[in-house]
């Protein structure tokens, strides 16, 4: 039987060519600058894929985790709070995932996507119990409060999780101020509109009757603070206000604007804004004021 040697000459003839193209390149690794490395390799791999925008599905967690320790002290009767040193950023998606949006079917779509209300957001804080703690004594439970915070400062319960979550706590759209905690690692989502002013919130935790609610005395934590960062989106804001327009022909010449408070005894004085040519009518644009204003056009007398 005879072997096809022609087919084995030419695969042959390709891998030494493929070898020879390799130790080329190889070479100009070694050798260039590395502007001629990137042309070398971008020629090698071919067109690389553009990064597209994706829709996320869940709520990022914006960092690291941040986590307040919650013990119970048998000794002392009360809930004692570690607290972190880091303080978390609230940060809107334009700037942590440029390009990105969420699924409009998500609860928390029209709070934090882009094209809606475009929030600051953070997952960062987690409350969570402390190693150390002692057992919670029989029939109670922990409650967690927030005590006092800016009105434009939210907080939701979340989760990514079928079936999704966005519901409002600690006083936000109208919930109570107090959640009861199991004690599991406890994540709530703050939002904030996107700005460089800073946030913070006074909280505690207490024990409470696990059955009626009812608070435990001498078993808070006292208050502590959470504290955020916060960074703008970059992108511009409508200055959106009402005026008075006042206009007259701009072929009239030699007149000025005077007003009033008063018809009855008037006295007239200038109107201090400059009057501006506008499609062909001298215009004066003036804040409303909460007194009436009566306005008058005087013919500018001649200097002597």
């Amino acid at each position: 039987m005879k072997r096809n040697t022609s087919n084995i000459s030419q695969q042959w003839k390709h891998a030494f060519q493929r070898m020879k193209l390799v130790a080329k390149i190889a070479s100009i690794l070694t050798s260039r600058p590395a502007c001629t490395v990137a042309l070398v390799a971008a020629w090698c791999v071919g067109p690389i894929t553009a990064l597209r925008a994706g829709v996320l599905s869940t709520v990022p967690m914006q960092g690291g985790m941040v986590m307040p320790m919650i013990a119970y002290h048998a000794d002392h009767g009360h809930l004692h709070v570690t607290m972190p040193s880091e303080i978390p950023q609230l940060t809107p998606l334009l700037v942590s995932h440029p390009g990105d949006s969420f699924d409009p079917a998500d609860p928390w779509f029209d709070d934090l996507d882009p094209s809606r209300r475009g929030l600051s957001f953070s997952r960062r804080y987690g409350f969570v119990m402390d190693t150390m703690t002692d057992p919670l004594p029989d029939g109670t439970i922990i409650h967690i409060r927030k005590i006092s915070g800016p009105p434009e400062l939210g907080f939701y319960r979340y989760s990514g999780s079928t079936p999704k979550l966005w519901e409002p706590i600690f006083g936000t759209a109208g919930s109570p101020d107090w959640l009861a905690w199991n004690g599991m690692m406890f994540h709530p989502a703050v939002t904030a509109p996107p700005g460089t002013n800073g946030y913070e919130a006074t909280f505690e935790a207490y024990l409470a009757n696990a059955t009626t609610g009812e608070i435990l005395p001498g078993t808070s934590t006292g208050p502590f603070i959470l504290r955020w960062t916060n960074v703008p989106d970059g992108r511009p804001s409508l200055d959106i206000r009402r005026v008075i327009q006042i206009s007259w022909s701009a072929s009239s010449q030699g007149w000025t604007l005077e007003q009033t408070d008063d018809l009855g005894s008037p006295s007239w004085q200038p109107v201090e804004v400059e009057p501006l040519v506008w499609n062909g009518q001298w215009t004066v644009l003036i804040e409303p004021q909460s007194q009436h204003k009566f306005y008058r056009l005087r013919p500018i007398q001649p200097a002597q």
